[in-house]
């Protein structure tokens, strides 16, 4: 039985170890590690808050709204003391803020807990990172050199990717970050879809894209939380997920630097492709933290298509 035991301590692969025999940059590495050990303490937080655990009656609403303030605030404590980060850009902020003094390598951008209106019906959530060097006032293509996000569900899994390809790990008992699958690859066409949005606003040439995705088959799964509908499209290896241009918010809802710049790396690290219905995301500049975008990702076969009817509307 020891025998049995030792071999299989043999064959797990942590985080800390697959990074370095991936041949990811020391200072990197070890950036990342920390970001998933914060990803441990805001888990704890989210345990913590809910009160209904504890016979207590719901809370949602200012307690809830403020675990996304209390996710930020170790995040950024985290950063600010980890000697590798200069500047941090948040959802929960009004600009980016200087942490570090100036000569540490990299920028990070976050999404600190994504979905947290979701903690009240218990459905998962996560926390979204994307890691920059130089500027984050650019493309994503030429800015960035690592994204990472967290999922919080019946599982704690994270999927990271720092340029060279896709990987998920899942957080043990042992409170390990243990490989449950390298280089993860999605398949050229998907089967199911999560549309973001009423369809009251949707365009008339997205409507045409949902009604096809329909016609054909596709099934819809969302859960109205972009973590974990992103999520699904990568661990069922194919999809899509859009949040479309909408009729009073021609540019979306959803935040570029904060949301779709990471998802755009780690897909298209997986294979995959992210476009805001013309456009690669990762193609796209950056001029203000808050700028927002449309977003068509997951397989290929499926952002060509939703391309291809969006373009129509184009030529009109």
């Amino acid at each position: 039985m020891g025998e049995n035991i030792g071999e299989y301590s043999n064959n797990i692969v942590d985080l800390r170890r697959h990074m370095w025999m991936a041949g990811v940059e020391v200072e990197l590495r070890r950036l990342i590690w920390q970001i998933a050990i914060v990803g441990k303490y805001i888990s704890a937080k989210i345990h913590e808050s809910n009160r209904k655990l504890a016979g207590f009656k719901n809370i949602y609403g200012e307690e809830q709204l403020a675990l996304d303030r209390v996710s930020d605030d170790i995040l950024k404590n985290k950063l600010q003391h980890s000697g590798f980060v200069s500047h941090y850009a948040s959802e929960e902020l009004d600009d980016i803020v200087a942490i570090g003094n100036g000569k540490e390598k990299y920028i990070v951008t976050a999404d600190p807990l994504d979905g947290s209106s979701l903690v009240d019906t218990n459905l998962a959530i996560g926390t979204i990172i994307g890691i920059h060097q130089n500027t984050i006032f650019d493309c994503g293509r030429n800015s960035m050199v690592a994204a990472l996000y967290i999922t919080y569900g019946p599982l704690i899994t994270m999927i990271y990717s720092a340029g060279k390809g896709a990987h998920e790990f899942v957080l043990d008992r042992e409170g390990e970050y243990v490989l449950s699958e390298e280089n993860i690859r999605l398949k050229e066409k998907g089967s199911i879809f999560s549309p973001g949005g009423l369809r009251r606003d949707w365009t008339d040439a997205h409507l045409k894209f949902i009604d096809k995705l329909e016609s054909d088959g596709y099934k819809l799964r969302y859960s109205g939380g972009f973590v974990p509908d992103i999520n699904q499209v990568i661990i069922k290896r194919g999809g899509l997920f859009t949040y479309p241009a909408l009729k009073k918010s021609p540019q979306g809802k959803l935040r570029l630097l904060f949301e779709l710049q990471p998802m755009a790396f780690i897909v298209e690290q997986a294979g995959g492709r992210a476009t805001d219905g013309k456009d690669d995301i990762l193609s796209l500049k950056v001029t203000s933290v808050d700028q927002r975008a449309p977003i068509y990702i997951g397989s290929a076969a499926e952002v060509k298509m939703a391309g291809e009817f969006l373009s129509q509307s184009y030529q009109q």
